[in-house]
């Protein structure tokens, strides 16, 4: 593991900053640390294009004490409009690349010690997949779910864009992650807590919340709905769903911090682009929950 001490600063997270929206843009042209002492992770889906995720990351990179990413789903595609072609897991490997070059903390790199205000924690940045086990009701298998969802019309993008290379299927590459991640967790100190990062919560409770039930089908998987208590984790912070909010279960604080599309953070009350701080714990967070009129999930055009 890799140690930053810190005798001040905050630990913020965002995620889903899809800068591909002129307006989301802007907002990470404005963002700001609190301290010189603050780090930022990064939950995934900054956007589809290497070009906007590489001036992103630069951006951030230069103005936070530390930034710390993991993919999502967006990062992953092999979009149409993206002069580079990479698929699977050398699209991935392209882009823990460029973080490196970025001095950007990836899931392949030692997972960092916060020893500011609320630590010390590992910060652990996680990239898992889903494997199409958040069926919807009464489905049994993935291809009932997805014959299910091409029935209602809402089917993620991901079944078109993010190829698995050279794993046979997304689930078999999320199997094959699950399990390395599951081994380097295990090896942490047993008396360190952890603060894991990932695009897709890891229980599928914060889905229950979408307009359109079956698209929790992309949003994790059954494998991990016992990390948050074998890991010690302090706090579990997520994207993706863009429903930022805070949920509790069994005492762990998960912490859903994206941005989302324009169209949806012109409907949030509070100010649009500002990173959620992780610790130490906002007071009030504990009751932070969905805020009037705030669509509860897109549910397909992820």
């Amino acid at each position: 593991m890799e140690s930053t001490a810190g005798r001040s600063g905050h630990l913020l997270a965002i995620s889903d900053l899809h800068i591909n929206h002129p307006e989301n843009r802007g907002l990470v042209e404005r963002m700001r640390p609190e301290t010189d002492d603050d780090w930022l992770l990064v939950a995934g889906d900054i956007g589809e294009k290497v070009a906007d995720i590489r001036w992103t990351l630069e951006t951030l990179a230069g103005r936070f004490k530390k930034v710390v990413w993991a993919p999502g789903n967006h990062e992953l595609w092999t979009h149409p409009k993206e002069t580079l072609t990479l698929r699977g897991v050398e699209r991935y490997e392209h882009l823990v690349a460029l973080c490196r070059e970025l001095g950007v903390t990836t899931p392949e790199d030692p997972y960092p010690v916060w020893e500011g205000p609320g630590g010390p924690v590992a910060v652990a940045p996680l990239f898992l997949l889903y494997d199409y086990s958040f069926l919807p009701q009464d489905c049994a298998t993935k291809d009932e779910g997805l014959a299910y969802a091409h029935g209602t019309g809402v089917v993620c993008t991901d079944e078109m864009l993010l190829h698995p290379d050279p794993y046979p299927s997304r689930e078999a590459w999320c199997r094959a992650r699950v399990a390395e991640t599951e081994r380097r967790l295990a090896e942490l100190p047993a008396d360190l807590p952890t603060v894991l990062v990932n695009h897709y919560p890891l229980d599928r409770h914060p889905t229950d919340v979408l307009w359109y039930p079956e698209f929790a089908m992309w949003c994790g998987t059954r494998l991990t709905a016992d990390w948050h208590r074998r890991f010690r984790v302090e706090a579990m912070v997520y994207g993706h769903l863009h429903i930022p909010r805070t949920t509790w279960l069994d005492g762990v604080r998960f912490e859903e911090v994206s941005v989302g599309y324009p169209r949806e953070w012109r409907e949030r009350p509070e100010p649009p682009g500002r990173p959620r701080r992780i610790l130490p714990m906002e007071v009030g967070a504990g009751d932070r929950g969905v805020a009037p009129g705030v669509g509860r999930g897109r549910g397909g055009v992820q």
